[in-house]
């Protein structure tokens, strides 16, 4: 993908028009699903799989596998970050969103997840410094809106 799709896209986020959000918002997850090509979508697939099978440590496995082998698999960081997430192993997860966002500026599901993180490890001020980066790139999530009051309340 050429850059000025790519900067097409992330302008799209911007747009009043619901539709047109949601329509770059799969397409960015689709590039980034598919950035290591079928075999590395496969391979997130199976590890979903294997997460919502309950094979855990098989899940992890075959993330850490993909990742040692294609350390700049984004998505690959992102999904392990999602699985340590579930294990309320929030450092780990943290960790992964950080690596995610380090390869791919722009992510705003690792920024989300980077919020989450530094949410459920009560640091509220990091939290909504996340959720903000979150918004600037998808300013009509109202989740990371929420999300932001809710951390500002709990440091009032």
């Amino acid at each position: 993908m050429n850059e000025f799709s790519l900067n097409s896209l992330l302008e799209d986020l911007k747009n009043p028009d619901e539709k047109v959000r949601y329509e770059a918002t799969a397409e960015l997850w689709r590039i980034w699903f598919y950035q290591k090509g079928v075999a590395g979508f496969e391979i997130l697939q199976r590890s979903q799989a294997l997460l919502e099978a309950g094979e855990i440590a098989k899940a992890e496995g075959l993330l850490r596998e993909i990742i040692a082998a294609q350390p700049d698999f984004a998505e690959a960081w992102n999904r392990r970050a999602v699985l340590y997430y579930i294990l309320r192993d929030y450092k780990k997860a943290l960790n992964d969103c950080q690596m995610a966002v380090e390869l791919i500026p722009f992510h705003f599901g690792a920024l989300h997840g980077m919020g989450l993180c530094y949410l459920a490890l009560e640091e509220y001020s990091a939290a909504i410094v996340a959720f903000r980066k979150a918004l600037e790139i998808q300013p009509y999530a109202l989740e990371n809106q929420r999300l932001i009051l809710e951390c500002t309340a709990k440091l009032s």
